[in-house]
């Protein structure tokens, strides 16, 4: 069958060495789904690598994008019984084209009350944050976040306050968030205001940054050794130094943790994510034909944006 990815054979801004390429699909190997996509989001995680960030673990040419939703076509004797049903083709093949093969084993199939533009994104950003509430827990403890209002931000928040976190504070960059946060239980907090911002770094527990930059430089400047500081995202592009008087420093790439679960405790991690992603408020989404890429990735890019532009295969015509 012929397929249509969006692939890339350089590094570079994903704008310029994204090309679409249509190719005859490579029979169905043993042991593996075959998914027709349906939705797929763009995420800072698809984009990062097409820059070259990670090359020494990409093989070129390669087909961008880490998740979303399908719709199984075709699958071996053991797995019929997913003929149909939709699944997240996870941890096989990009998810930016139009057909993915993904092992049976890992693919998770999507519970019927779930909406497909909720599963399209109940991978990258959900898993990470329910990975980094098990590792650093937050019970009883004052938690605060960077880029507060992106989607992973927002889950931390509202998960960190089911788990009993007493106070959690959100530091966002644009005005057009604040209501938003305040609706969560996420208590706004301008980045601009750099008082308050050093004044909630020197008593919060634990802060969960996806900034890094001079953002993340001023926060461990100014937290208590006994508090925790996990990086999980450098979105201003701009590394830090760390000092001798900072807090524990922890790095978390999501990679090195989902690489590691067997599929049992992967299928099992999902089961706790669906109803906790079911419950919560999320970002709206823009939905653009798969052949208007470009438009995606521009409308990603856009400041302040407060919804998840996903990739439409369905609308695709081109």
């Amino acid at each position: 069958m012929e397929n249509t990815a969006l692939c890339y054979r350089q590094f570079g801004e994903p704008e310029s060495v994204l090309q679409r390429e249509t190719a005859t699909k490579s029979p169905l190997q043993p042991g593996m789904l075959r998914v027709q996509m349906l939705l797929s989001p763009v995420n800072a995680s698809d984009l990062i690598p097409i820059t070259g960030a990670y090359r020494h673990r990409i093989t070129l040419p390669a087909i961008a994008g880490y998740e979303g939703v399908g719709r199984v076509i075709a699958a071996p004797d053991d797995a019929t019984h997913l003929l149909g049903q939709r699944v997240l083709p996870l941890r096989g093949e990009g998810t930016w084209q139009q057909v993915v093969d993904c092992p049976v084993a890992v693919a998770i199939p999507v519970p019927d009350a779930i909406e497909t533009t909720l599963a399209a994104r109940a991978f990258i950003n959900p898993l990470a944050a329910w990975l980094m509430l098990n590792l650093w827990p937050v019970q009883g403890k004052r938690v605060l976040l960077t880029a507060a209002g992106s989607d992973c931000a927002i889950l931390l928040g509202q998960w960190a306050q089911r788990r009993g976190a007493t106070e959690v504070y959100g530091i966002h960059r644009s005005a057009i968030h604040a209501d938003r946060l305040w609706a969560m239980g996420i208590v706004p907090v301008a980045q601009q205001d750099s008082a308050s911002v050093r004044a909630l770094a020197a008593t919060s527990d634990i802060v969960y940054d996806a900034t890094g930059g001079e953002l993340a430089q001023t926060l461990l400047s100014a937290m208590r050794s006994s508090a925790a500081f996990i990086c999980y995202g450098l979105l201003s592009g701009q590394p830090f130094s760390l000092q001798r008087h900072f807090p524990p420093m922890h790095w978390f790439h999501i990679r090195n943790h989902f690489a590691a679960l067997p599929p049992q405790a992967w299928q099992a991690a999902f089961n706790e994510i669906w109803p906790l992603l079911a419950e919560s408020q999320y970002s709206d989404t823009l939905l653009l034909p798969f052949s208007a890429w470009q438009s995606a990735l521009a409308d990603y890019r856009q400041a302040g944006r407060t919804h998840k532009p996903l990739l439409d295969f369905t609308r695709d015509k081109a």
